[in-house]
């Protein structure tokens, strides 16, 4: 019988330790597909971070390399600088990039390095159980905001893609989501552009990936797909913020 799908060699045949319906291994497996359909798998490096997705160097069949709380942009550049022929990208949870992180992120963007980073936003700190995050909606109900996210006292959502785009130095910023087929298929194309660019070596390029958390939104996972579409991708527009087709 022909195969007709399967898993991409890039990633490890191991199980993953995600939640029931988040997902994050949907983005492992796009990112795995970019790499092997690019043909960069042997100068691939990854940067793992700390978060849901720690532990992301036993997912990728490629150099991985661990990095502190919001450090990963710092260690991709470095990796990049030294390794100037590899293809670095950074994975990359809300709460690590745009919280601790965030001097990290704009600075990286703003020095235009000619990295990749995939941007996971679930709107929630996923690991540590459910705490507001700088994404976290206004209203929505986190473990430390029990009563709703009030802007008055802890201020808006921060729009990663948004804030990005108004620094002169990087190349492509887009917004994905991975909620139904349709968005997870323009997810793959965005993120194979993004590792695309780098191959070229154009520089900074950010995809940021709307995704579920349905054990800390209290969900269950059909549930979470909808509320991404009802709540999240109306307060984070889906769509290129900056780079386009060039």
């Amino acid at each position: 019988m022909a195969v007709v799908f399967k898993k991409s060699p890039v990633l490890a045949d191991v199980p993953l330790h995600y939640c029931p319906g988040c997902t994050h291994g949907i983005v492992h497996r796009l990112i795995a597909e970019s790499i092997e359909e690019l043909g960069v798998a042997d100068r691939a490096i990854g940067i793992a971070p700390v978060g849901c997705a720690v532990f992301a160097y036993n997912y990728f069949n490629c150099d991985m390399q661990q990095a502190a709380h919001g450090r990963a942009p710092a260690v991709g550049t470095a990796i990049k600088r030294v390794h100037p022929d590899s293809i670095v990208f950074a994975y990359q949870g809300d709460g690590d990039l745009a919280s601790i992180g965030a001097a990290e992120i704009v600075h990286a963007a703003a020095r235009d390095e000619k990295i990749t980073v995939i941007f996971i936003n679930n709107a929630v700190y996923g690991m540590t159980h459910g705490q507001m995050a700088p994404t976290s909606l206004p209203g929505q109900v986190t473990t430390t905001s029990p009563y709703g996210r009030d802007v008055n006292h802890c201020g808006y959502p921060i729009r990663v893609c948004e804030m990005l785009c108004t620094l002169e130095g990087n190349q492509y910023m887009e917004r994905v989501a991975v909620n139904n087929v349709k968005n997870v298929l323009a997810a793959k194309k965005a993120i194979k552009k993004a590792f695309q660019r780098q191959v070229e070596g154009k520089g900074f390029s950010l995809v940021e990936v709307l995704s579920t958390c349905p054990t800390n939104w209290g969900m269950s996972p059909q549930e979470a797909l909808k509320w991404v579409d009802e709540k999240m991708i109306p307060y984070y527009p889906l769509g290129c913020y900056k780079g386009g087709d060039k």
